[in-house]
């Protein structure tokens, strides 16, 4: 895997046998679980926090990643105004205010991610797009952000596509990181701090504990006075989680190193991160070392919330997206493709995460992000910490972590309604982005399928 098959990735920490104990139980130690451990240990440097991960930091979504950094609470501007109208003013402070945190973060730590605030392009590759881009345009601007409407010669003028419509250029809200780095980066910011992690160590279940709660691991338990779960699409330890979270694979192309005339015929001076306008959409950026990292479009869910290392792989998917990649650029014709690999997104039906907690406020969680986990997993972690010690603040007072979304049909339901909208959304791009009698039902009451 791209981001992560180093010769500098850090050495393995100790699995946890036997017993102990802590203030604070972390779960997971994808970037959740990280920011969920530094920001309370910022919070009481006394408190003796552990944070266990099954297998090790930054092998989930947390290091798969695209790399891509969104203000974004709410899976983007349209979306957050289509669900929380009154509250969008306050997410979008509140989520500009969490980018500037981690922008922060990565400064007074000296974490080298290669994070760059450069904004993002949304490209328009058929007519019907523009339309939807200029109003995209149109609410950016009206929300601050600094936004540019290009036609057609205009956006290609920047990235050489023959692909390209036009597109929405917004800058400085979000940009671009790379995302083990970044995670490696948080892991030792944590120790820094006094927090223990622990590898290759899974969580089997909870005891009821002497105020608190009891972890179970394959080898041991800690017994913790609160306990928070950042485990996201990988199977939880509270079961009941998985009625709401959609574990779907998303796949990714990295291509060899690009020579200085191929580089340049791409144009592409500021090396934003891209995204195409249609409900099936890929992603791509330039990394460090002028590769290109092309992936999306085909998000796939597999019958009974299926999540296993053989799903990694999907030869149909990752020609189709080569396939893709050669109409994006053409000018590339012959370069090679040196990585690719799949990893599992959490879906929710509302696109956004879900809060909650159990055990008589013992457990809290923070899952759901839907591919824009990077930097949300950070607000995702105050949540969580408010929650646990009962805080009503800006944060708890919101519609969106204040009610649940709607839960996915259980199986053998699931399945067949998620290749159901999966088919509507493909054939809503096929037909002008129009709309069919499904997605506008599921319109209606909030809930759709989406990578």
């Amino acid at each position: 895997m791209f981001w992560t098959d180093r010769a500098d990735a850090p050495q393995s920490r100790p699995r946890h046998t036997g017993a102990g104990s802590a203030d604070l139980v972390v779960i997971g130690g994808g970037f959740t679980g990280l920011w969920t451990a530094i920001l309370a240990k910022q919070e009481n440097p006394a408190a003796d926090v552990v944070l266990l991960e099954a297998r090790r930091i930054a092998y989930g979504a947390s290091g798969r990643n695209g790399g891509f950094v969104s203000d974004s609470l709410t899976h983007g501007l349209s979306h957050g105004l289509s669900r929380w109208p009154d509250e969008l003013t306050t997410l979008v402070r509140l989520g500009r205010e969490n980018l500037a945190a981690i922008a922060d973060t990565v400064r007074q730590h000296h974490i080298d991610a290669g994070l760059r605030l450069c904004g993002k392009t949304t490209v328009a590759v058929a007519p019907y797009q523009l339309t939807e881009l200029t109003a995209l345009a149109e609410l950016h601007r009206s929300y601050g952000d600094d936004a540019t409407l290009l036609d057609g010669e205009r956006m290609r003028a920047d990235v050489a596509s023959p692909t390209y419509l036009g597109g929405v250029r917004v800058r400085g809200t979000g940009g671009l990181v790379d995302p083990a780095r970044l995670t490696w980066g948080l892991a030792r910011a944590a120790e820094a701090l006094g927090v223990r992690i622990h590898e290759d160590t899974r969580v089997t279940g909870f005891d009821r504990g002497r105020g608190g709660v009891t972890v179970r691991t394959a080898d041991g338990r800690i017994s913790g006075h609160r306990v928070v779960i950042g485990t996201n699409a990988y199977p939880p330890p509270l079961r009941r989680l998985r009625h709401w979270i959609l574990p779907v694979y998303d796949y990714v192309l990295v291509t060899e190193r690009l020579s200085d005339a191929q580089r340049a015929e791409l144009r592409w001076p500021q090396a934003q991160g891209l995204t195409d306008a249609g409900n099936q959409f890929h992603y791509y950026r330039l990394t460090d070392d002028n590769r290109v990292l092309f992936g999306g479009y085909d998000a796939v869910y597999w019958f009974g919330n299926r999540v296993d290392e053989a799903l990694e792989q999907r030869d149909a998917t990752h020609r189709l997206l080569a396939q893709h990649f050669a109409q994006t650029f053409p000018q590339l014709d012959g370069v090679r493709f040196t990585h690719r690999w799949g990893g599992v997104i959490d879906s929710t039906t509302r696109f956004t995460p879900m809060f909650g907690t159990t055990r008589d406020r013992r457990i809290a969680y923070a899952v759901g992000y839907t591919g824009l986990g990077v930097a949300a997993s950070r607000f995702g972690a105050q949540v969580a910490l408010d929650l646990l010690a009962g805080r009503e603040t800006e944060r708890t007072r919101l519609r969106m972590v204040r009610r649940r979304p709607v839960p996915f049909p259980p199986e053998p339901l699931r399945f067949p309604v998620v290749e159901l909208t999966r088919g509507a959304l493909a054939a809503a791009d096929r037909r002008d982005g129009r709309r069919g009698p499904w997605l506008r039902l599921l319109d209606r009451f909030g809930v759709g399928f989406n990578s």
